[in-house]
């Protein structure tokens, strides 16, 4: 029997949102503070998705200047208008509370590969988490909006519904607000809301119950586009939010229906995977389920009720993509596209031409510490457990460092790092947390070619280094990970582990040499 396996994208893809042309399946997921922005992927059996490339790749497009960790770019929604025979994608820039200066747009490709326009920017719309809906000729704009934004502590959300020029983004017409509450009265934050016109009814299904343990999937219908939207009996249609806080799934909720090719009905949703205990490192990722259909409401999952590691494929012809290899030799001329950088990069800050066959990381004033483009270069933490080992060249001077590094944000991350400090070499394991640094561990080191490691088995942490192949020295082990949750860092993002270099608020016109990096899951 062939399997759909979750999560469907695993590692820190949050948001997503689906939709179809034809034979094929576009998925899209937020990505805050990174960049390049919104990774898209692609399938044609809805089992197996690969990464075709991201929608926001230039400095124009994606403004992430001074970004605080968790902001950026939120739940972006993906729709393709058989009209104009372009793909939309709607979306948030969101900035600081209490969230005027967010920016709402709408990008469109005639190719989902790329390249995107530049945003159009929708003028007059408020909050987060947009949708373009079409309906016949009409384009409206479904969003949410905070009724008293000064208050950051109230999570009261109203859905609301207006029509747009389609060119100019230009809201038109009245305003219908479709929700002032969620299937739930007084339901926390109500959002991410999608349309659908199906069967001679608009469903209107949100998120709420706040992107945690009480997330939750509400569905609501009407015969009319401006409601009134009459409730589905058996709201939430979906929620983990009845099971036990370290459920191996959890936080179900903001998930996007399609119909597939075949005329099956499933959803894209994100949840999340404890990790050694109610830790979230991971982040929020990507799931889907069935969706079968009752009394004319959609039921998830109909089997269970809940979201299920494994369910029978859906039935259509198996497309099954090449792997990305586990170990990037960066043997290319561009960035594999797992990879993103810290913010918007405003100079260069990597080159993979001045040495063929590796990747020269060009070392910035900026630390990890700031909210500034340091020079990070990182992918997501994908799995529970796993190693990950990288072979580097670099000669530090006073003060400079470079290495591998973890990353939830700016005041919670782990680094183990080649430095310079007295005259004297090291590798170093750093851990900062709450904002604060300190030194957990030190071996001499005056090789300019080494090789760094760290293996993971849940929130056991391991560092070690090498100066010839295989030969590793422990740093600093069992090291505890939790700080890499969003249950201790806050926020809404996972895990990133990658390359980084820093000369540590000096000029410099250093480098540090990487020959590859390898990323392989492991065995609990």
């Amino acid at each position: 029997m062939k399997v759909l396996t979750n999560p469907l994208l695993p590692g820190f893809y949050p948001d997503p949102s689906v939709c179809r042309k034809g034979e094929d399946y576009y998925l899209v997921t937020s990505s805050f503070e990174y960049f390049p922005g919104i990774p898209i992927f692609h399938s044609r059996d809805f089992v197996h998705w690969h990464q075709i490339g991201h929608c926001l790749t230039r400095p124009q497009q994606l403004n992430l200047d001074h970004i605080k960790p968790s902001k950026g770019i939120y739940a972006s929604t993906i729709r393709y208008r058989e009209q104009d025979g372009l793909f939309y994608i709607s979306s948030t820039l969101v900035k600081d509370p209490p969230y005027y200066g967010n920016i709402n747009f709408y990008i469109t490709a005639k190719d989902p590969a790329g390249p995107w326009s530049d945003p159009v920017i929708i003028q007059g719309a408020e909050s987060i988490d947009p949708t373009l809906f079409f309906d016949g000729d009409r384009t409206y704009y479904l969003g949410n909006l905070r009724p008293f934004p000064q208050e950051l502590s109230r999570e009261e959300r109203s859905i609301w519904l207006q029509e747009m020029d389609l060119p100019s983004g230009r809201l038109i017409g009245q305003r219908w607000i479709l929700r002032t509450d969620g299937a739930l009265h007084g339901a926390v934050a109500p959002e991410g809301p999608h349309l659908y016109k199906i069967g001679g009814w608009y469903y209107l299904m949100i998120a709420e119950g706040g992107t945690d343990h009480n997330h939750s999937v509400t569905i609501f219908r009407s015969r009319q586009i401006e409601g009134p939207y009459e409730v589905n009996p058996r709201n939430p249609v979906l929620t983990h939010r009845n099971l036990r806080r370290d459920y191996p799934i959890n936080s179900t909720g903001h998930a996007d229906l399609i119909q597939l090719s075949n005329g099956e009905w499933w959803a894209v949703l994100l949840a999340s995977r404890p990790d050694g205990g109610d830790y979230r490192n991971l982040g929020r990722e990507t799931f889907a389920v069935p969706v079968i259909w009752e009394d004319e409401w959609p039921v998830f999952s109909p089997d269970t009720g809940h979201v299920e590691f494994t369910y029978p494929a859906p039935a259509l012809p198996v497309c099954r993509w090449e792997e990305a290899p586990a170990c990037d030799s960066f043997e290319s001329s561009t960035l594999d596209l797992r990879w993103n950088l810290l913010r918007t990069p405003r100079r260069e800050v990597y080159s993979l031409t001045q040495r063929p066959g590796w990747l020269r990381l060009f070392l910035s004033p900026f630390r990890l510490t700031d909210l500034e483009n340091p020079a990070f270069i990182g992918r997501r933490q994908q799995h529970l457990s796993f190693a990950a080992r990288l072979m580097m060249a670099f000669v530090p001077a006073e003060g400079e460092a470079a290495g591998l590094a973890m990353l939830m944000n700016h005041e919670y991350h782990l680094a183990l790092l080649r430095g310079q400090e007295n005259g004297v070499g090291h590798v170093s394991l750093w851990r900062c947390f709450a904002g604060k640094s300190e030194c957990l561990g030190r071996v001499p080191c005056e090789a300019t070619h080494f090789w760094l490691r760290v293996t993971a088995y849940e929130q056991d942490y391991s560092f070690y280094m090498a100066t010839e192949p295989e030969h590793w020295q422990p740093v600093c082990e069992h090291v505890c990970g939790t700080l890499l949750s969003k249950e201790v860092a806050g926020g809404f993002t996972g895990t990133y582990i990658g390359l980084y270099a820093t000369s540590n608020h000096q000029p410099t016109t250093n480098y540090a040499d990487f020959d590859w990096f390898e990323y392989q899951p492991l065995v609990p």
